[in-house]
């Protein structure tokens, strides 16, 4: 239901009987009451227009001598833009040659008889209204002024599709048997893979709580206290470097269950998807395509691969041993392989632009980027001199066709063709926009490895599950073995991830210890509240969580996570509109007994 189809009589209040966007044809007649903002005015002498603007919509209304007064004519032809206003006057219809094609209520307008201006506006510091080809305003000013920026139709558009896609998920996760339950805002540092946003406390001085990264833990005691079906809209708060796609503050749609297996979160994750998809106009696969993490890896260089296009990496280390070639000769002897990929077409691309893909080779840690291409029958190339027929045979190169390659270890090779593989998809045009292939990634490893320290790492996070068949064939081996977890990707980005996880406390300690925190009282220091609650008894169990505000941003299709977002902050983790960070008084820091370090000072 949109915000023009909702029952109209919910809109009304004791100053308006009807929101502007909701009205038409069949109101012809009718005496209205309307408030909005001003949107734009039009001054033709006679007659005065004004475009009234509401979350729901535009209305035309229309000042004239036959119907107005001489003082609300003139009120009219005064009253600035983005000025509040109420209003009386009678829908009519509007004559053929006059109709708005562009305006939703364009076959109407309220002939005024009464107007009152209730909320006088300063010139605004931005436009709301736009001519056509007119350009935003910067988006640091547009930050700075929020409050101007959200009168914008289509970031309305956009909170009120965010507003429904929530309710969405409430209903269908409620309608089967979930719980929403409530986790604690101010908790305790855990390491989840980011830093924590601490939190002073003033009653206890040099302690800190911290910000939640997710309702991780939590959520699993709600599983050891018997709620077995748990759902949030959580807030969710992470010191991350920053990135244009990502905010220190974000909502995801949180999840867990009792008694279940991989399959329960699949059928589940895919149905709610189905549904929020369904909300916003579009059709998806009722079920998900599947792919290892190692294949994904292996073929597309990314633990979330956009299948939309079909430009797959080989390994061609094979084929490059039998070439006298140092460069491949020396990684190969170092154990490191030889991948790439063919681009149909690419043959056309001239030095420069090859060049361009190899800069953003080295971007992601790649030496470099070797090519070869195949044109008229013949190869060119700086390995072309190296080949025979039955090596140049083994890359099957077509008439046109271009075959970069990357000669590293796996870990520098596989993200640097990934970028190559995206950047040639769109040079190629290969991306059909309205396509959606979603995919869940499984068995990703469980730990990843320090290759100069070999110490361990969680891939995801500590309390996920270790595939029990890895556990058991390798027992000293814990960086062979995967884990019993999950992501669902959609056209190459990560909609959200999860796991079953680890539920026997002996198990989860030794996956500390194998973490490095080995020490028992250290392990009960940080984690003992998790630790007690497993002892008590805990079923098997695990979840999911959806990053919301990324599922907003793609099916409202906005640009951006700020479009998503009421008050977002920038890039540089900043609230313009705010002013936030700002910095503390001295008389505030000694109640929490905190003295701060500025930039500069000495040690």
């Amino acid at each position: 239901m949109t915000e023009s189809s909702a029952d109209r009589s919910v809109m009304a209040t004791s100053l308006r009987t009807d929101a502007c966007g909701q009205l038409g044809r069949a109101d012809v007649g009718r005496t209205v009451h309307l408030g909005g903002w001003v949107h734009r005015s039009r001054d033709l002498g006679g007659l005065v227009f004004i475009d009234l603007r509401d979350r729901t919509g535009l209305l035309q209304l229309a000042f004239g001598p036959a119907w107005s007064s001489a003082e609300a004519s003139a009120t009219a032809a005064a009253v600035g833009v983005e000025s509040v206003i109420l209003c009386e006057g009678e829908v009519v219809a509007r004559e053929a040659e006059r109709i708005n094609p562009d305006m939703a209520t364009g076959d109407i307008e309220i002939r005024v008889t009464s107007i009152q201006v209730v909320g006088p506006a300063v010139t605004p510091a931005l436009p709301v209204a736009r001519g056509r080809g007119e350009k935003m305003a910067a988006e640091e000013l547009r930050l700075r002024h929020r409050y101007l920026d959200l009168r914008r139709p289509e970031l309305q558009n956009n909170l009120v599709l965010r507003h429904r896609l929530l309710q969405v998920s409430r209903r269908f996760l409620s309608d089967r048997g979930y719980l929403e339950l409530e986790t604690p805002i101010l908790t305790k540092p855990t390491p989840e893979g980011a830093r924590d946003y601490l939190v002073p406390s003033r009653v206890h001085p040099g302690e800190f709580y911290a910000l939640p990264q997710s309702p991780q833990i939590y959520k699993q005691l709600f599983m050891c206290s018997g709620f077995d079906r748990y759902f949030q809209i959580a807030r969710c708060f992470r010191d991350e470097d920053l990135r244009a796609d990502r905010q220190p503050e974000f909502t995801q749609i949180d999840i867990e269950a009792s008694f279940i297996q991989r399959e329960d979160i699949f059928t589940l994750a895919e149905g709610l998807i189905g549904a929020l998809w369904r909300e916003a106009g579009h059709e998806i696969p009722a079920q998900f395509e599947r792919m290892s993490y190692a294949d994904a890896m292996e073929t597309y260089g990314c633990d979330r691969p956009d299948l939309r296009y079909d430009l797959r990496l080989r390994d061609y280390s094979a084929t490059f041993a039998k070439l006298d070639f140092v460069v491949t000769k020396t990684a190969l002897a170092a154990g490191a392989r030889v991948r790439g990929l063919v681009v149909p077409g690419g043959a056309a691309w001239s030095r420069k632009q090859v060049d361009e893909l190899e800069a953003l080779a080295k971007s992601a840690g790649a030496g470099g980027l070797l090519r070869l291409r195949r044109a008229d029958g013949a190869y060119d190339g700086p390995l072309a001199k190296f080949l025979t027929d039955e090596t140049g045979a083994e890359f099957a190169l077509q008439d046109g066709d271009l075959a970069l390659f990357v000669a590293a270890a796996d870990r520098i090779a596989s993200p640097a063709l990934d970028r190559v593989r995206q950047e040639c998809a769109k040079r190629l045009d290969l991306i059909d926009d309205e396509a959606a292939r979603f995919l869940w990634v499984l068995d990703f490893p469980m730990f990843e490895e320090d290759p100069e320290t070999g110490a361990l790492a969680a891939v995801h996070h500590p309390f996920t599950a270790s595939h029990p068949d890895d556990m058991q064939a390798h027992p000293d081996h814990p960086a062979r073995w995967r884990a019993l977890a999950y992501d669902v990707v959609l056209n190459g980005t990560e909609l959200g991830g999860g796991s079953i996880r680890t539920s026997d406390p002996a198990v989860q300690s030794r996956m500390f210890t194998l973490l490095g925190i080995g020490d028992t009282a250290e392990q009960e220091r940080r984690f003992g509240f998790l630790l007690e609650g497993l002892r008590a008894g805990a079923p098997p169990h695990g979840g999911i969580a959806f990053g919301f505000d990324r599922i907003a941003m793609l099916l409202s299709r906005a640009p951006s996570l700020r479009d998503v977002i009421a008050f977002p902050k920038t890039t540089a983790a900043r609230s313009l509109f705010e002013g936030a960070p700002v910095a503390v008084s001295m008389h505030d820091l000694d109640e929490l007994g905190i003295q701060v370090k500025r930039s500069g000072d000495s040690a």
